[in-house]
């Protein structure tokens, strides 16, 4: 388990989001800064267990996404998320602090749900049934990715 990813996801994630200017332009897509952070929410939720999800990658491709997870390779800039629309989602927040706080609960959940069940693996949409350490990785990648899009890594 890399503890700087997990250190990154529980606590610099969460600062790092607050100091973001929530009218910052994006650097690619079409979500804001609260919109991003309601999909990174909505991908904790996902981790947690809390939305289930069924694999969308054909079963031949699974390693090589898998394999792509577990390296240091980045998503690109407009990464195509099949499980989402053309348009980003309406926040659902009216204020980007109740939405910030969600996803910090959320990420408590995540640690919760991974120390009572340790064995645990969640099915994740692209890259099959993850355990802790391939979530942890998967996240850290996901906000590094998102905070890049805002210019906040």
């Amino acid at each position: 388990m890399d503890k700087n990813k997990l250190d990154f996801v529980l606590i610099e994630f969460p600062a790092k989001l607050k100091a973001l200017d929530p009218q910052t332009k994006g650097l690619w897509g079409k979500m804001n800064v609260q919109q991003m952070i309601e999909h990174m929410i909505d991908s904790v939720k996902e981790a947690n267990g809390k939305i289930p999800r069924t694999i969308v990658t054909a079963p031949e491709r699974l390693q090589a996404t898998k394999d792509f997870l577990m390296s240091e390779k980045e998503f690109k800039p407009n990464t195509k998320n099949v499980l989402m629309g053309e348009e980003p989602l309406p926040v659902r927040h009216v204020k980007i602090s109740d939405a910030i706080a969600e996803l910090e609960s959320e990420i408590k959940d995540f640690e919760k749900h991974f120390a009572s069940f340790p064995d645990a693996r969640i099915t994740n949409a692209f890259f099959g049934d993850l355990n802790y350490e391939e979530w942890v990785q998967l996240l850290h990648k996901h906000s590094m990715h998102h905070l890049k899009q805002f210019g906040g890594e």
